[in-house]
């Protein structure tokens, strides 16, 4: 049996990784530097748009997770030059886990139902304490985070496992087939913590209000948002080694279409959910929507509808965009910027407690938590990048692809 010998230096990711990973940090220092001094002058309004930056970065590492474990579901040449990317999302989910501390401090300035004054002044609260209550979120918290960092370096070290069997022998296939049970298991596991903890962290900011497919929306939001950031790292190394060597237009036509998929995704489930709510005309669901379309609200609904589906679906039903590293890459910048939107829309117009609902309105704080909490994740992102070899050598395909370019040679 021959054994692979990896010029590890060849297969690190390249140094613009580390340079990037530095600038974010920056930028993230000062993000948050900058949403501190704006939590001394609003202290509620902080706590809001911390939220909009936690739940948008935390979605995309669990968006990593749930497109790893499709890949290891289903197989296929998309999720190969993409797995270490996507391990390397997974591995933040530890530092989304501190991230959360924060909010933990600030859960009466941002839910009604944590504020033991309005909770007794209001029946359905009372009727709701068993759940919403600040014990059991935190403790729920924890085993959502629990439940995602656990998969994440369950993950991890079997692909790394996978590299040391070498591609071949019947351990490599049996540890293959687990990992497929794995994936079915794992989805199964993502599926159900994603729901509730956007009913925990999002949906509870209005707690008169529900919807059984806002679970879903989140899955599909957090698996675009991952996807359209694998495509980014894509373009951006993909003419770098040892991406270069490995890389094909047909490659990233795959990703292109799941991106695609997920866009169509998102577009049914919100339709879904507004002609089920608005035919019923119930007054416990219907003031969610009428939130969001007055005031200046129903401006950002229309710019969702162009931007995240109608536009992005137009483009990448063109095949020759879609096997364009860069070019696709353009559309991936448009679906992450009109997520953090459409993750406004979803949160920003529920008042904040001890205030009436008011009209579209975006304060710098929103901007700058964003870019804060951004700034640190893709730093974070970046070293887990740097701690592996950007390729898997124990995959048959990639490693025979690898020898043929002489990434990976192989001897006795």
């Amino acid at each position: 049996m021959s054994t692979p010998a990896v010029r590890a230096a060849s297969l690190s990711a390249p140094a613009l990784v580390e340079r990037h990973g530095r600038t974010a940090l920056i930028a993230g220092v000062a993000g948050l530097l900058l949403t501190g001094v704006g939590a001394a002058l609003n202290l509620d309004q902080f706590f809001r748009s911390y939220l909009l930056g936690f739940l948008f970065w935390t979605g995309v590492g669990v968006g990593c997770i749930c497109i790893l474990l499709i890949h290891h579901l289903t197989g296929g040449w998309w999720g190969l030059v993409i797995r270490r990317l996507l391990e390397a999302g997974a591995r933040t989910l530890p530092l989304c886990a501190l991230l959360f501390l924060p909010l933990a401090l600030g859960l009466p300035r941002l839910y009604e139902w944590a504020d033991a004054a309005r909770r007794a002044a209001d029946p359905l609260l009372r009727h709701k304490e068993l759940y919403l209550n600040v014990p059991f979120f935190l403790l729920r918290a924890a085993f959502y985070f629990a439940v995602w960092s656990g998969l994440a370096v369950v993950l991890d070290r079997a692909s790394l496992k996978l590299d040391a069997l070498g591609g071949k022998g019947r351990g490599y296939y049996n540890h293959a087939q687990n990992l497929r049970g794995l994936g079915g298991g794992g989805l199964l596991l993502m599926g159900l913590t994603i729901t509730f903890s956007s009913i925990d962290w999002a949906m509870s900011l209005d707690p008169h209000w529900f919807s059984t497919v806002y679970g879903v929306l989140f899955m599909v939001g957090n698996a675009l948002s991952g996807m359209a950031l694998m495509i980014l790292m894509v373009s951006l190394l993909g003419r770098e080694e040892p991406l270069a060597r490995v890389l094909e237009p047909s490659h990233v036509h795959d990703l292109g279409k799941l991106m695609l998929a997920f866009v169509m995704l998102w577009a049914y489930i919100n339709v879904s959910q507004w002609i089920i709510i608005w035919s019923a005309n119930l007054p416990e669901e219907t003031p969610w929507y009428l939130r969001r379309l007055r005031g200046g609200w129903q401006y950002v609904a229309l710019l969702l509808v162009v931007f995240h589906f109608a536009l992005p679906f137009l483009l990448l039903l063109s095949r020759g965009l879609k096997r364009d590293a860069r070019r696709l890459a353009l559309v991936a910048v448009l679906i992450l910027a009109v997520r953090v939107v459409d993750l406004f829309w979803m949160l920003a117009p529920d008042a904040p407690i001890g205030h009436e609902a008011a009209g579209f309105h975006v304060h710098w704080m929103d901007v700058t938590a964003v870019v804060g909490v951004g700034g640190l994740w893709l730093w974070f992102f970046a070293r887990a990048l740097l701690s592996r070899p950007l390729l898997t050598v124990g995959e048959p395909e990639l490693r025979e692809r690898m020898v043929e370019t002489r990434l990976l040679e192989t001897r006795a």
